[in-house]
């Protein structure tokens, strides 16, 4: 059985788990700017948290493609209030999706859980995760989001060498196994063709025992199968993915619409 655990939080793959998507940025591709204000931030969370969210992953920094670089300081200044505010209204675990170490660090002294990282293995989140025996979401992408990537032997091998490459290094570091959790980064340097491809064979990947997390919702390749451009018209075409990948062995689905997965779910 598979085992995810976040500071003494333990999860099992009995279950579909769901993780609600709360961005605090003006620039996401599908809410950007609709719970940037403090106040909307911690509604909403409320509001998922209610509809059945497992757990909240909360974005300060837009990982879209051509997004606007933020700095550190700017990241910090987006996050820090919406975690302090949320301390004592929510008790689901919180997941704060960022690739930079300090802000990780902070996160986690601030209330996070889960740190969600989206790029290359980084020793310094290893020790950081380890320290404070959080939860580790690594995303498989490859340079800027934006970028496709030829695979040569395939995309499906080459998230399989991530995922290998990353239990190695995150493990020999102090990781427990069961904090680690992978994601193949739909999206992320990956064309429709690709990213249809991994959906394909998602029951391929050996995680070790680790949670596999799938992160579909509103996405671009998406609206691009189902021939819907509005990223905010895309529920039925992310209900009818995230309920494959959930049938191909996803523990967890990381999405806008809470309400709605969490009803397709108990009707499975």
């Amino acid at each position: 059985m598979q085992h995810f655990e976040c500071r003494g939080k333990h999860y099992y793959n009995d279950k579909i788990y769901i993780m609600g998507i709360l961005n605090v940025t003006p620039d996401s591709f599908s809410d950007g700017g609709r719970f940037f204000a403090v106040e909307d931030a911690v509604c909403q969370a409320l509001k998922m948290q209610e509809e059945g969210a497992n757990f909240i992953d909360i974005g300060a920094v837009s990982t879209r493609p051509g997004a606007t670089f933020v700095s550190e300081q700017e990241e910090i200044d987006r996050l820090l209030p919406v975690l302090r505010a949320l301390q004592g209204k929510l008790k689901i675990p919180i997941s704060v999706d960022t690739f930079r170490p300090t802000v990780a660090e902070l996160a986690l002294l601030n209330g996070a859980d889960i740190i969600n990282h989206v790029g290359d293995f980084s020793e310094d989140m290893a020790k950081v995760i380890s320290k404070y025996r959080a939860g580790w979401i690594a995303v498989h992408t490859v340079g800027a989001s934006a970028n496709e990537v030829e695979y040569p032997d395939g995309v499906v091998p080459a998230v399989q060498i991530f995922i290998d490459d990353y239990y190695i290094k995150a493990t020999s570091l102090g990781v427990l196994p069961q904090q680690l959790m992978f994601d193949p980064g739909f999206g992320f340097s990956k064309n429709t063709a690709q990213n249809k491809e991994l959906l394909d064979n998602l029951e391929k990947f050996d995680t070790h025992g680790s949670f596999l997390m799938t992160a579909l919702s509103r996405k671009r390749f998406v609206g691009e199968l189902t021939n819907v451009k509005e990223p905010a018209e895309r529920l039925q075409g992310t209900l009818l993915f995230d309920r494959i990948a959930s049938e191909k062995g996803s523990c967890i689905v990381r999405v806008h619409d809470v309400k709605e997965h969490k009803e397709m779910f108990e009707r499975i």
